[in-house]
Order: C-alpha cells, then structure tokens, then sequence
C-alpha cells in the first residue's frame, strides 16, 4: 500500500502544480495536522484516495469548516484494508489551545481506547501530531514530545508511527527515526512510502 503522508506545510509543488501521474499508485494520504482544510480536500478530490487526519496544534478553523471528503480519525482506532491505524491528533499544552494537551490527558486518551487496541489485537500505525518523547521532539514546551507514545510503541510494536509538528527546518531534525521496531517519521511537508 502507498501512503501520502502530509503535514505542517502545504506544498506548492502539489497544490500549485499538481500533475497526477506522480501520485497515481496512492492508495491512502494521512494528515498528521496543521494544514489548510481547502488543501486537505484538494488532495483528496486530485489524488483520489481516502485521507485520515488528525488535529494539529493550529487546526481551530476545523470546527467551522472541516477539510470536505476527509476522516477524522483522531481519537479513533481504524482499520484500513488490514492494516490497524490509531489517531491521536494535537501538541503539548503551552497556552490551553484546543488541540493542546497535557502528558496526563494524552495518556487518558490512550486509556479511553485500550479495549479497543485489545479487540483488535494491537496497531499497526500511529498517526499523531506532536513527536514521542526525545525521538524526533523540541526543546522548547510547544515542541515537547508525549511520553506516552514511546510507551504505546513499546507496548505494541507498531511499524510506523508518523508525526508532524516538529518542521523538519527548525533545525537539527531527521526525516526518520528508529525506535525498537517502530518506524519513526516527521510527515512535514509531504512524504511518499510504502506500507
């Protein structure tokens, strides 16, 4: 399976110059936060595969107008065409925004799905906008990492968990990251890869 993984940024080498046949095998794109709704529904309308997002930080105006054609997964658990994918959406809380969260209430929301994650035997992706713990994270408490996503991983041995968050032009950051057996990404911008 291919998947689209975006986040952060919208980039003009898609939106403004789209051509089709370079996303042609696309089976799935995921949001993991902080884009335009208008972009979120031209990628679905132009690539033609679902798209699953997840809230990031700055994704307020959601509310109001929701990326059309696109699922919300976050705080959900999914399965798509086999493959078991859990949405945990939003940042370290820095100043009570709406998609700002504390390292308790994260973990609660974990909690709130654990039988589910039983039921269906584990995940195989996670999909979130802030970064686990020192893997991928900021210094600073916007930037922060939730250290229970490398405990979800630890649990549950997932391939991959993508992230945004973390603009991969701050600084020192890494497209990919290792973690036991758990594939690390930061989606900023856009990323290409098969499941």
């Amino acid at each position: 399976m291919k998947i689209l993984a975006v986040a952060d940024e919208e980039v003009s080498y898609i939106w403004d110059h789209f051509d089709r046949a370079r996303f042609k095998d696309v089976d799935l794109i995921i949001s993991c936060g902080d884009l335009k709704p208008q972009y979120l529904s031209f990628l679905v309308t132009m690539v033609k595969a679902p798209l699953f997002y997840v809230h990031g930080n700055h994704d307020g105006a959601y509310t109001k107008s929701p990326p059309e054609g696109c699922e919300c997964i976050d705080g959900k658990l999914v399965n798509y065409k086999g493959v078991r994918i859990l949405g945990l959406g939003g940042s370290f809380n820095y100043n009570d925004g709406k998609h700002q969260f504390t390292e308790a209430k994260m973990r609660s929301r974990i909690r709130k799905l654990a039988f589910k994650l039983w039921l269906k035997g584990g995940i195989d992706m996670i999909v979130t906008h802030a970064p686990a713990y020192k893997l991928g994270d900021g210094n600073d408490l916007c930037h922060r990492g939730f250290e229970c996503f490398n405990r979800l991983m630890d649990k549950y041995s997932p391939k991959y968990l993508l992230h945004g968050h973390q603009h991969l032009n701050y600084g020192n950051n890494k497209r990919i990251l290792q973690h036991k057996d758990t594939k690390i990404i930061n989606t900023f911008g856009y990323y290409l890869f098969d499941f």
